[in-house]
């Protein structure tokens, strides 16, 4: 299953979300955010973020000029994050592609993804909805908290509380926004919102769960960035849980809450001995219990086309290349 099996029939849409988030640099701004843009647009994504608004927005009647609006609120929102990410982490790379730190100083990089927030917090007021401006910022507030947790209460963790909090933090959290605000321009009943949150939030953390999987499984040129990168940023990611969980007396286990994951040699004996343990089918069987909980959540939802590519979206959230 591609991307194309949910996307095709908001092709149009998306186009509209891409060209508003170009226009965000404009005139009146420094020349060097128009090219930042591009080049962050230009690496590539599936859009999936606002797709999924789309489609939940669609399904549910909401206006479309709202919906193409929040569409690249969210994704501007995402890229920001992103951005700011790779200059956390040190990236140089991300889908293949240098990351925007690679080729901008520290502080250059820092203010264009503080750029980037003010355009999404100005796109989603465009809304004039005062509730949707507060899940904005709660959501903003959710990843940054979430930024900090993992860089001064992750390293080394094994502990699942832990993770789920900062997947949740980290990736769920957008999903669970942009599936929610498209609901809530199109329907003030709040069952319908609870579900449709509900569904956002569960395929958002099967995402991620996948992310962290391809983490150990994938090829660099697929992952865009090195396999085994969140063991060697001191992150114990699912796969490694459960393998601790099954090997609580291995020595590299052992060693992880007191900073092995710095030794990159016994890293990639972890690595290695994740890949060759049942802990990939073990985190993916978990992934895909996430994606059957959104499938639930989904099941009141009208009968539509959009319905049906919800469900090949939440579906194709597991059958990537892992």
């Amino acid at each position: 299953m591609s991307a194309v099996t949910f996307s095709t029939s908001i092709q149009d849409q998306l186009q509209f979300i891409d060209q508003r988030i170009r226009q965000q640099a404009g005139d009146e701004h420094h020349p060097d955010l128009g090219s930042a843009l591009d080049h962050l647009l230009s690496a590539g994504g599936k859009r999936i973020r606002p797709t999924l608004g789309l489609l939940v927005g669609n399904m549910l009647g909401a206006p479309e000029e709202k919906l193409i609006t929040l569409g690249a609120s969210v994704e501007l929102l995402h890229t920001a994050t992103l951005v700011h990410d790779d200059l956390i982490d040190g990236a140089l790379l991300r889908r293949g592609m240098p990351t925007l730190n690679a080729r901008w100083s520290p502080a250059a990089t820092v203010l264009t993804g503080d750029f980037l927030f003010a355009r999404a917090a100005k796109l989603a007021a465009e809304t004039d909805y005062l509730p949707l401006m507060k899940l904005f910022s709660e959501t903003l507030a959710t990843i940054v908290n979430g930024e900090l947790t993992q860089m001064f209460s992750a390293r080394g963790v094994i502990d699942r509380n832990n993770y789920y909090n900062r997947i949740y933090a980290k990736t769920a959290s957008l999903f669970e926004m942009a599936s929610l605000a498209a609901t809530m321009v199109a329907t003030e009943d709040e069952e319908v919102r609870a579900s449709m949150k509900a569904f956002g939030y569960e395929v958002g953390m099967a995402f991620q769960i996948v992310d962290d999987i391809l983490d150990f499984t994938g090829e660099l040129s697929t992952v865009g960035k090195p396999i085994g990168s969140d063991m060697l940023n001191g992150l114990v990611t699912l796969p490694a849980i459960y393998y601790a969980e099954a090997n609580p007396n291995n020595e590299d286990i052992l060693s992880l809450p007191s900073g092995g994951w710095k030794d990159t040699n016994r890293v990639q004996r972890l690595v290695d001995a994740v890949r060759q343990s049942e802990a990939i089918q073990n985190a993916m069987e978990e992934a895909r219990e996430a994606v059957s909980r959104a499938l639930i959540a989904l099941e009141d939802a009208p009968a539509s086309p959009e319905k049906e590519a919800l469900e090949n979206l939440a579906k194709y959230i597991v059958n990537r290349n892992v």
